[in-house]
């Protein structure tokens, strides 16, 4: 009886080993090399260069590479997270994320995963307090490595998508304080921070448009509306006028006033900013002929210009604004003088409210978008000019 337990419990163990040899027969190989630069950690480096210049394919290419060499490879696999984050795969890129957690070995690996998780949950923002968990993150690299530069960074870009600026602007400023990476890129992104605190924006709607790289039209509606008060200013600056006729009582109150709309607005998050400047009126941001206000269309520096001008118009009352300009020689070598936004840049660059792109070259840049941040601080400017604040 004893003989025969023995001899069930010997089958047992066989069978469990003979299981473990074939799961771990049956897992990746390892491929051979096909060159000396054929090694994990030179496609790695190569596919996060590629990340860099937003070539993804590419650069998930490389990272591949590098895991059928070393299957346990963990910044190839936290590469690839980086790559599905950038492309929006947020499914796949934290499976990636766990892979290279689970194959992190040196505080290097385990650095670089902490880093790619504020940027995963930056980009992604699928969780509702994902700027807190951004912010575990950062902690947990800096007890790591308090010196390391790329967590400060990207907890800079998670503070300013959070419309955390000052938080975001220290952040900046420890990379350039560290002297040792994402030193231009920080210096780029703390000049920013700067002028979006200059600009002060007032609203939460204000502060996301601050940190586009360029605006719509919605967003101009917006800012005209919510950041400069447009519809106050109005009311302040321009005479009333009555209407003295006589309405039958009965009819008016059955008709009421027409509101004034667009056809492709009705679901967009700026309607009533939208309908706002509809019914108050600015030359450039009228309904097209179509009917329809098409609010995703991007503004160009002359296209503002020519909206700046006719706010100024309205609330000054001086109509001669309107061809102030015209028969003047142009100052700016990529702006001519018969182009029909060139009396309104004059009258917006003479007042100090915008200025030339490029002062070294003193370009215009008519037909170039406004960034966000460029945008409010023109804003604050005609409310300096105008007095009103």
């Amino acid at each position: 009886m004893i003989s025969q337990m023995r001899i069930k419990k010997l089958v047992t163990y066989f069978m469990l080993f003979t299981a473990i040899l074939l799961l771990i027969s049956c897992g990746p190989k390892a491929r051979v090399p096909t060159s000396q630069l054929d090694t994990p950690e030179h496609h790695t480096y190569t596919g996060l260069r590629l990340l860099d210049q937003a070539k993804y394919g590419d650069a998930q290419r490389e990272f591949e590479l590098a895991t059928s060499l070393d299957p346990k490879f963990s910044k190839a696999y936290t590469g690839i997270a980086l790559v599905k984050t950038a492309t929006g795969d947020f499914a796949a890129a934290w499976d990636n994320l766990k892979l290279g957690w689970k194959h992190a070995k040196a505080d290097d690996e385990k650095l670089f995963v902490y880093v790619s998780r504020i940027r995963y949950f930056t980009q992604s923002k699928l969780e509702k307090k994902w700027l807190d968990l951004a912010k575990d993150e950062f902690d947990s690299a800096i007890l790591t490595d308090a010196k390391h530069a790329p967590a400060y960074y990207f907890m800079g870009l998670a503070y300013k998508a959070g419309l955390e600026f000052d938080l975001a602007g220290r952040m900046f400023a420890k990379v350039l304080e560290l002297k040792t990476d994402y030193i231009s890129e920080a210096d780029v992104q703390w000049n920013l921070i700067q002028k979006i605190q200059r600009a002060m924006p007032g609203t939460i709607n204000g502060k996301i448009i601050a940190i586009v790289d360029r605006i719509t039209r919605a967003d101009a509606a917006a800012l005209f509306l919510e950041e400069m008060k447009i519809d106050v200013l109005y009311k302040k600056r321009t005479l009333k006028t009555f209407d003295t006729s006589f309405k039958d009582p009965e009819k008016a109150a059955v008709a009421g006033p027409a509101k004034i709309t667009a056809k492709d607005i009705a679901d967009h998050p700026l309607k009533a900013d939208i309908e706002g400047i509809l019914e108050i009126g600015v030359r450039g941001l009228e309904n097209y002929p179509d009917g329809n206000f098409h609010p995703a269309e991007i503004i160009t520096r002359a296209a503002y210009a020519m909206m700046l001008e006719d706010i100024l118009i309205k609330v000054t009352g001086d109509n001669s604004l309107a061809t102030k300009f015209i028969g003047s020689t142009s100052p700016f070598p990529d702006l001519r003088a018969d182009l029909p936004y060139f009396n309104a840049i004059m009258v917006v660059t003479s007042r100090g409210i915008m200025e030339a792109k490029d002062m070294t070259s003193g370009e215009f840049a008519p037909l170039n978008p406004v960034p966000g941040v460029d945008a409010l601080l023109i804003i604050r400017k005609i409310k300096q000019e105008l007095k009103f604040d």
